[in-house]
């Protein structure tokens, strides 16, 4: 088991996404078990997320608020609908910069793209 998450979390590749993205560059991810946000930091080689254009928000404050009042709300309702549990906000990551800037990248799609 100890090995599987140890896989998990340094993946050489990592697929996502992320809850905000603001006008000046930060990516934020809000978590209930943080399982993503370990590759999405540092132990991926190779970080790609894909982002809805709805998700650009101007400032990091507001990117807060979406994970909290938007997201959270949407991704309880969709938990309690198909698996009749509910989502909390356990962990936010906010990244501000990549170490190795051919690390990140992010794929802005116009269309809605997830929530």
């Amino acid at each position: 088991m100890d090995a599987q998450v140890r896989l998990g979390a340094t993946p050489d590749v990592v697929l996502g996404s992320v809850h905000a993205v603001s006008e000046d560059g930060y990516l934020l991810v809000g978590s209930a078990s943080g399982s993503q946000l370990a590759p999405y930091a540092s132990g991926a080689r190779k970080a790609i997320w894909v982002v809805g254009a709805q998700k650009i928000v101007p400032d990091v404050a507001t990117g807060l608020r979406r994970i909290h009042d938007y997201s959270l709300p949407k991704e309880w309702r969709r938990l309690q609908e198909n698996y009749g549990q509910t989502s909390f906000i356990g962990k936010i990551l906010i990244l501000e910069r990549e170490a190795f800037p051919e690390r990140g990248v992010v794929v802005l799609v116009r269309d809605t793209v997830g929530f």
